[in-house]
């Protein structure tokens, strides 16, 4: 649909032939300014702010203005990368595990790493991020003060708290269920990752608005082999394909919600988050993260761990300086 559409001194109009919301992209001229905006629904989306506000109609000296209207509506999502609102992302921390692997006498996310419990390495970084509204920390209410301690820093946050569920996919759906409803976007982490970037959240959160779920990953390093049961290779499997998946993952509450009812429906067991979306037949986006964010699962990991923080390594990456292990 094509039409001509009128201004008063790039205070944008209503254009009358609009019957419904739909985008748009305008392209101005006037002996003072040149410039193009988007339309979405009654509203003007614009670089410059002063343009930017709902339209309406005015019997004012007019300058003409083009608009190239497409027949169906287009979503804000394929706009492009976009910043998160501030305290617009619920965090959905999952410290429930009891860390059998690691041998110790308490679950593992509970461990000194260099001084400070593993899950408040990851607890602190969401807390300092503007996007980010509240913490839900899933976990053994016994475990509650370590959290509600580190709450008594001056937090931007609020805290909430859910019971762990008997599977991971359980703690999830305890934690989403207590998300307040403003929320735009759940971002579920595990706590068992305390390396986790602020530069990397900030970019799954972006690519999560765009497409509705998103996960951290990278590209998987080694040869991976598909073998039988009897332990013979079956197949050498195509590395340029394969990523390994890692938290944050991101995903609009409403999207969630519906990938955990059909989840419920047909009795499926999930082993990540973003697999509930895939059974939606939602797609999901890989987005790349860095290889420091490991899981601590062993007395290795945590020595890879203790040794990532005292080089600094940690620090550098968030500041763009590449640092060597």
């Amino acid at each position: 649909m094509e039409c001509l559409c009128f201004s008063s001194s790039l205070a944008l109009q209503r254009v009358s032939a609009f019957s419904r919301p739909t985008s748009a992209h305008f392209r101005c001229s006037s002996p003072s300014l040149s410039s193009s905006f988007s339309f979405k629904g009654t509203h003007i989306v614009h670089p410059h702010s002063l343009l930017t506000g709902p339209l309406s109609l005015r019997n004012t000296p007019y300058t003409i203005v083009h608009a190239s209207i497409p027949a169906e509506p287009t979503s804000l999502k394929a706009d492009g990368p976009r910043d998160a609102l501030p305290r617009s992302v619920s965090v959905i921390l999952l410290a429930g595990g009891t860390g059998k692997r690691m041998g110790a006498n308490m679950p593992k996310q509970y461990l000194p790493l260099l001084g400070q419990p593993i899950a408040l390495h990851s607890f602190y970084t969401f807390a300092s991020m503007e996007e980010v509204k509240e913490i839900v920390v899933v976990c053994d209410p016994s475990y509650r003060d370590v959290f509600e301690e580190a709450g008594k820093d001056e937090l931007a946050v609020q805290l909430k708290f859910a019971l762990p569920g008997r599977e991971r996919q359980f703690s999830v759906l305890n934690g989403l269920k207590e998300i307040c409803e403003s929320a735009n976007l759940a971002c579920i982490h595990d706590s068992a990752r305390p390396l986790v970037l602020e530069r990397d959240i900030r970019k799954v959160i972006s690519d999560a608005y765009i497409h509705g779920a998103a996960v951290l990953g990278v590209p998987v390093k080694g040869t991976i082999k598909q073998a039988k049961k009897d332990g013979f290779v079956m197949m050498t499997l195509d590395r340029s394909l394969l990523w390994e998946m890692q938290t944050p993952q991101v995903i609009e509450p409403s999207l969630l919600r519906k990938g955990f009812e059909l989840v419920e429906q047909q009795n499926l067991e999930v082993t990540d988050d973003v697999s509930i979306v895939e059974h939606l037949k939602h797609p999901v986006f890989i987005t790349e993260g860095s290889y420091t964010n490991i899981k601590v699962t062993t007395p290795d990991d945590m020595i890879v761990a203790e040794r990532i923080l005292q080089q600094g390594v940690k620090a550098k990456l968030e500041s763009n300086v590449v640092g060597a292990l």
